[in-house]
Order: C-alpha cells, then structure tokens, then sequence
C-alpha cells in the first residue's frame, strides 16, 4: 500500500531528517531482500514482478534500444544529465500505473553479482522493475535459483548422513 505525501508538502524544501532517511534505507533493504529469497525459491525465468511486466519491458526496449541486460550498469551514464532526462521520461509513464514508482530501491550492477555494496546502486522502483524484468526474461537471474537449490541439497545430503 503507498500513502501520499502531503498536498502542501515540497520535496524541495523539505529537510532531510535522519529518522526518515534510516526508515527509507530500512525499507530498501527489505524490499532487496525480499527479492533475494523469491530468486532462490523461484526461477527468475518464470516470475512476474508486476501485472505489467510485458509493458515494461516493451517500453524498455523502446526507449532504452542499446541497454543489455547482461551488461553492467554504468551508474555514471545513468545518472548523467542525459540519462536523468531518458530514465524521467520513461518513470513518469507509470506515475498513476505503478504503486511506489519513484520509491527508492537497490538494483544489482550486474546480474551475475550478488548484492553487496560495490556491486548495488540506489534507484527508482520502476527503474529496478525495468531491469530486473529484461533480467528475468533473459534466464540471467536463474543461476540464484540454481545455487540455492544446489545448496538445498548438499545441505540435505549433509543432515542425512550418519
């Protein structure tokens, strides 16, 4: 569930106060872990993260005609004045479609990495969507599944033995 901000409340002016920064990383570390465990449960391949994942992915496509999902994410390109304006052109299409759109969530580099603080950047949930959709399609998340399992497994084997 998402609650508004206020109508009277300017982002631009607000200040940033320590207690709600913490609730907000709080919040960002849960929803990476969240994401974690679904992708040790479940084949990346095989899940939806939205009821409109098709349409993002599309739309990825569309305006992000060179991005590769198995590449790694060049933060400093994303975050340039150039990448601002692309990657805010394309949230903005799911400003009333997307609950929490804009809210701030950590997305992997690269897919072939585990989360950690070198390989994990801060942004927008659609951005996040955006990604790790085009990831999924592509089977690049599977291996998450695969270990776990795997690990599943040897540990049975382990609890098994005499």
């Amino acid at each position: 569930m998402s609650v508004a901000a206020p109508s009277t409340f300017n982002a631009e002016e607000a200040d940033n106060l320590a207690d709600i920064e913490k609730q907000f990383a709080v919040k960002a570390v849960q929803h990476m872990q969240t994401y974690w465990t679904i992708l040790e449960r479940v084949r990346g391949s095989t899940l939806r993260l939205t009821k409109m994942d098709d349409e993002i992915y599309e739309h990825l496509k569309k305006d992000f005609p060179e991005f590769d999902p198995a590449a790694t994410i060049d933060e400093d390109e994303m975050k340039s004045e150039k990448g601002k304006v692309r990657w805010r052109n394309f949230m903005m299409a799911y400003e009333k479609k997307v609950d929490s759109y804009n809210f701030g969530t950590m997305l992997r580099i690269n897919p072939t990495f585990e989360y950690g603080e070198p390989e994990t950047i801060f942004v927008p949930r659609i951005q996040f969507y955006a990604v790790e959709i085009a990831r999924n399609k592509a089977g690049l998340n599977d291996w998450i599944y695969e270990q776990a399992q795997k690990e599943k497994e040897e540990a049975s084997k382990k609890a098994s033995e005499p």
